[in-house]
């Protein structure tokens, strides 16, 4: 027996740089997959690489930014599965490196739109079905949120704002025995990464792996009771 057998695990950004990383993981602690990405062609990679029997894994192309499509995946997911226990928001993207007079106002809006509503979005979607399993809400952020730098303002805001709704969630969580927390990253370092630049030292950097064994954690038998909190994985 592995500690997330029997549980169903939503990832949203599942083809993501850290998606495969953090499945590849999760599917080794024994969790049922229900993967979500806007392009079914990189999930049904992703899928490929994870050898899943068909009855733990489910691959479903959805865009949390258009209209009821969360709604539709957390529907389908609890009609197949009866449940989910969990959902993973690794839905990311970046822009900046200019201070702040001479960052583009639609940096900001791309930025919110990405990291802040996919988050509300997914989230209250899924809330129901969390709320009845006492389920868990994991979200990757940055130290940006935290400690933004000029050239980072847009960034750090939006995943500041990501934040906050985490922390909100998980006093709604708690109410029924669930959780919502919070990895905290620098930047990550992707196997792919690691096979191009093998001499580099990503000092700043952690690699996915790492942040999937974080992710892990909080969702297993050992993070029950870490509720609201931020895991920082980054020096």
């Amino acid at each position: 027996m592995s500690d997330l057998d029997g549980q169903v695990v939503a990832i949203a950004g599942a083809a993501g740089g850290l998606g495969p990383a953090v499945a590849q993981t999760l599917a080794g602690r024994g969790a049922t997959l229900a993967l979500g990405e806007r392009s079914q062609e990189r999930l049904d990679g992703v899928v490929a690489e994870l050898g899943l029997p068909a009855d733990r894994v489910d691959a479903r192309a959805v865009d949390l930014l258009e209209d009821g499509a969360a709604e539709a995946w957390a529907e389908h997911l609890t009609s197949r599965f009866s449940r989910v226990d969990a959902l993973v928001h690794l839905v990311g993207g970046w822009r900046g490196g200019k201070p702040i007079a001479e960052s583009p106002i639609e940096d900001d809006e791309w930025l919110h739109d990405l990291l802040v509503r996919t988050v509300q979005i997914a989230s209250r979607a899924f809330l129901p079905a969390l709320a009845s399993a006492g389920g868990r809400f994991v979200l990757v952020s940055s130290a940006q949120a935290q400690r933004p730098s000029k050239t980072n303002a847009a960034y750090g805001a939006a995943k500041a704002a990501a934040e906050a709704w985490t922390i909100a969630l998980a006093d709604e969580l708690g109410e029924s025995g669930g959780t919502a927390n919070i990895v905290v990253v620098n930047a990550i370092v992707t196997p792919r990464m690691r096979a191009e630049n093998p001499d580099k030292e990503y000092a700043t950097f952690t690699d996915a792996e790492e942040i999937a064994d974080g992710i892990a954690f909080v969702l297993g038998p050992s993070g029950r009771k870490m509720n609201g909190q931020r895991l920082s994985l980054h020096g």
